[in-house]
């Protein structure tokens, strides 16, 4: 297939769908994107495989090598799927508003599709609809007042995600780990609380100690907006 760019294929985005077979089981990339979503929300990235997909569309697995040449082109396709939720998020009135929301909305599809979180911060995301979400990210941040030029969009870009990124593994790996072992912080309390008092009474660790004992138990959703509040004051700068 002639490209723009010589011999190099069409990313899975912009090749055509395959022609319709007569086949029992109408296929696209969309409904094999929107299964395979399905099966990561259920199992994890782990346990999905083009196998799996092919036996729960009901077709054989050879017929999605048609759609996708490897696995990678399907977490293509997943991924975009989900940043199309994300871009519901849409424009709105102020640069802060819109990056507010954007961010909301990564972390909204994060927790409704764990193995998301997985595939953030690691290859570039160049869906179209990925695209999309960085365009109005990029766009409304550089309307910000402590945005001057293009380096310091590029740090914006990545002071905010970074936070983002971060955060989100985080809350998901707790999530994850407290609904694997079975542990909540009772139980928690109950098993290490001794050990920690212990040594929290040795005087030797008073910040920790304030931490522990003054602290609130505060709301994941509560934490994040307020530090990403903070990480835009900051990026307003003085």
């Amino acid at each position: 297939m002639d490209t723009p760019y010589g011999s190099a294929p069409l990313p899975v985005w912009e090749r055509p769908e395959p022609q319709p077979r007569a086949a029992p089981v109408p296929l696209s990339r969309a409904k094999i994107a929107a299964t395979a979503i399905r099966l990561a929300d259920a199992h994890g990235l782990d346990e999905l495989s083009v196998r799996k997909i092919a036996k729960e569309l009901g077709v054989g697995p050879m017929r999605l090598y048609d759609y996708v040449t490897n696995r990678s082109e399907l977490l293509d396709l997943m991924v975009d799927a989900v940043y199309a939720q994300i871009a519901e998020a849409g424009q709105h009135a102020g640069w802060r508003a819109t990056v507010l929301a954007i961010a909301h909305a990564t972390r909204n599809a994060a927790l409704d599709h764990e193995w998301f979180a997985d595939l953030l911060g690691g290859r570039p995301h160049l869906g179209p609809h990925a695209l999309a979400v960085g365009e109005s990210t990029a766009a409304a941040l550089s309307q910000a007042p402590g945005v001057r030029d293009i380096d310091e969009l590029q740090r914006a870009l990545g002071a905010l995600n970074a936070f983002i990124i971060g955060a989100l593994r985080r809350e998901i790996t707790e999530r994850r780990t407290a609904r694997s072992t079975g542990t909540d912080e009772a139980t928690w309390q109950a098993s290490l609380g001794p050990y920690l008092t212990r040594m929290l009474n040795t005087g030797r660790y008073p910040t920790v100690a304030r931490l522990v004992i003054d602290g609130a138990h505060l709301n994941a959703e509560e934490t994040f907006n307020h530090n990403l509040v903070t990480i835009l004051d900051g990026i307003t700068g003085p």
